[in-house]
């Protein structure tokens, strides 16, 4: 059996804060994280101390492990997406309350970083002290950057476990995606990724920065076992036809209107088709909310028309599912406090329960 060493503990007990905890606060919503705290560890004073007695218990936990990731920094467009991890916890806990996974946390997050490897010395050693009080020490201070150096140590010792990311903008699926595909490389695994979104999110680059919400996919390519193990469903807002990405990128993509115009059905077979040719052993299911319709999801910080219903990824994921394991996954661009609707606090618990939804069901097939 895999064991929680003291080293990766040290380094999951300074480089990740108790769940919740990871969204860059003063006062504001000091009473949901008390809440969520209440609900997991059943009172909200001492939560660092049961926090990281809590993680004793991981070997012996379940496949799913949830991670959050509260970062907006790679977004750019509307920002708010570092809540979804907070408020998705709190809806899972309360509509799904015997759903079998683990809690690792929160990546701690400082709110205007995105990669060290932005950063000159001086920045991460001022950061570093900020963090861990210790600016001699060599962890990362990024979102990014963090989250991918604690999968690398979490997947070397817990290679049977799945993380299930809560962002934060898609930036964030970066370091997801690619330490996992890294790990299951290692162990002889064929992985296609499989990606619900309203974008392609497939620039080199944007505005000069490399990696971020719109240009994660671009670089994970490499660590795929080729690039058409990228699929990618519910692709509408482009910029640049379907033909574009997939000749220059090799990727293989369903668009919102063939959903509509094939039917749903059509659409499963021809994934299935795909992932049969590639001789797939396990996917991972990358979620931006933003593949749903704006009518479901509209706090998010680019909502979308003419999207997939519910009921229709939900169809796709049961299907895939039904075949192939899902061994990794993630939940992104969910924003509590944006609204394109206009209908305010029932905007954001219809997406949440959209978000929640979904999540659990990806949970539940990590956790078999």
């Amino acid at each position: 059996m895999s064991k929680l060493t003291a080293q990766l503990k040290n380094k999951l007990t300074h480089c990740l804060c108790p769940p919740g905890n990871g969204v860059f606060t003063v006062n504001t919503a000091k009473e949901r994280k008390e809440q969520l705290h209440q609900t997991i560890f059943g009172q909200a004073s001492d939560v660092d101390n049961l926090w990281k007695n809590s993680l004793d218990k991981l070997p012996d936990s379940s496949n799913a492990i949830i991670l959050g990731i509260a970062s907006d920094c790679g977004g750019g467009i509307l920002r708010g997406a570092n809540w979804g991890p907070l408020f998705i916890r709190t809806t899972l806990l309360e509509s799904y309350p015997e759903l079998n996974t683990f809690d690792l946390g929160d990546i701690r997050v400082i709110p205007h970083l995105l990669s060290d490897k932005y950063l000159n010395d001086a920045t991460l050693a001022n950061c570093r002290k900020a963090l861990y009080q210790d600016d001699q020490n060599n962890y990362c201070v990024s979102p990014l950057s963090i989250t991918e150096d604690v999968l690398h140590d979490f997947y070397a010792a817990f290679p049977d476990k799945g993380i299930f990311g809560l962002g934060g903008d898609h930036s964030v699926s970066y370091p997801l995606t690619k330490t996992y595909l890294q790990a299951k490389k290692q162990q002889g695994k064929r992985i296609s990724i499989i990606h619900f979104d309203a974008h392609t999110d497939l620039l080199v680059e944007r505005l000069g920065i490399d990696l971020c919400f719109g240009s994660w996919c671009t670089h994970i390519l490499d660590d795929l076992p080729a690039p058409e193990h990228l699929i990618q469903v519910g692709i509408r807002s482009s910029g640049k036809p379907k033909s574009h990405w997939e000749s220059t990128f090799g990727v293989k993509q369903h668009w919102a209107d063939e959903v509509k115009e094939l039917g749903v059905e059509k659409v499963i077979d021809n994934i299935l088709a795909q992932l049969a040719e590639q001789n797939i052993d396990e996917l991972y299911v990358s979620f931006d909310i933003d593949a749903i319709d704006e009518s479901f999801a509209s706090s998010t910080g680019t909502p979308e028309p003419d999207g997939l219903m519910p009921e229709e990824a939900m169809q796709i994921l049961r299907a895939i599912a039904a075949k192939y394991p899902i061994t990794g996954a993630d939940m992104m661009e969910v924003a509590p406090f944006t609204d394109s609707s206009g209908l305010g606090i029932e905007s954001r618990e219809r997406t949440l329960k959209v978000a929640g939804d979904i999540s659990a069901f990806l949970i539940d097939e990590m956790s078999k």
